[in-house]
């Protein structure tokens, strides 16, 4: 079996394979070299993800632990409880609570799976009250579901989380705002990413992946440059012999 790399998030992790996706770029990066399992939950918080750990992780199973898993969420963990989002709020301490638990669980069943924490990326308001307005015209809400503030401090709890624990981890909230222009650039709708957005994400998780090995895995079968044209049997014969 390849190894997996299971996407674990909120929204921003569910569209990763639409085109220009972080999430297809990965698939494509280590094709016929890993396995990207797709688990992004639109809409959900840390909160509501720790319910789904034991389903998506299982302890006891007898298939072999993913290789890597990425956490991705915070996003709405920020919203803000005045706002529109508000049901979907996590308070600070129990955000970073909950990334240590999913953590902490992954961990539990392999200790060697490179587990890669990716804070929340900045907002943009403005870009935040269009989308609004182009959804619900005049009926759309002043007040802001979430700040670019409010997401820079779950941003740092995440990446002082990762430090703090020994894992590699990007902080998005920083990375995007090094451009000049990020907001329409990165942002569609002041929140979730833009095919260029999606390559800032994909360019950072790439660097750790190829760090702990990755870009080292061998192909599952051979190229078909290696394949004996006269006994193609025997290229299969030799590449499982040295699999097992």
């Amino acid at each position: 079996m390849r190894p997996q790399i299971v996407l674990f998030g909120d929204s921003i992790t569910q569209q990763s394979f639409r085109s220009g996706g972080w999430g297809a770029s990965v698939a494509d990066a280590y094709s016929r070299k890993a396995d990207v399992v797709l688990r992004g939950y639109g809409g959900y918080n840390t909160r509501w993800a720790m319910f789904l750990l034991h389903h998506l992780f299982p302890l006891a199973s007898e298939a072999p632990p993913p290789a890597a898993v990425t956490i991705f969420f915070g996003a709405n963990d920020a919203a803000l409880l005045e706002g529109t989002g508000k049901r979907q709020h996590v308070p600070l301490e129990e955000y970073k609570e909950n990334l240590r638990k999913m953590v902490q669980h992954i961990k539990s069943r392999s200790p060697k799976t490179l587990v890669v924490l990716i804070s929340p990326p900045p907002i943009d308001l403005e870009g935040r009250q269009e989308y609004a307005r182009s959804l619900y015209g005049d009926k759309a809400s002043k007040l802001p579901d979430r700040t670019i503030e409010d997401a820079g401090i779950y941003a740092e709890q995440c990446v002082a989380l990762a430090k703090e624990l020994g894992l590699p981890s990007i902080n998005l909230w920083s990375k995007m705002q090094e451009t000049n222009g990020w907001q329409k650039k990165f942002l569609s709708d002041g929140l979730h990413l833009t095919p260029e957005g999606n390559a800032v994400v994909f360019g950072e998780l790439v660097k750790i992946l190829d760090a702990g090995g990755f870009s080292d895995l061998p192909y599952d079968f051979p190229q078909h440059s290696e394949i004996d044209e006269e006994n193609p049997g025997n290229s299969f014969f030799q590449e499982c012999a040295a699999v097992l």
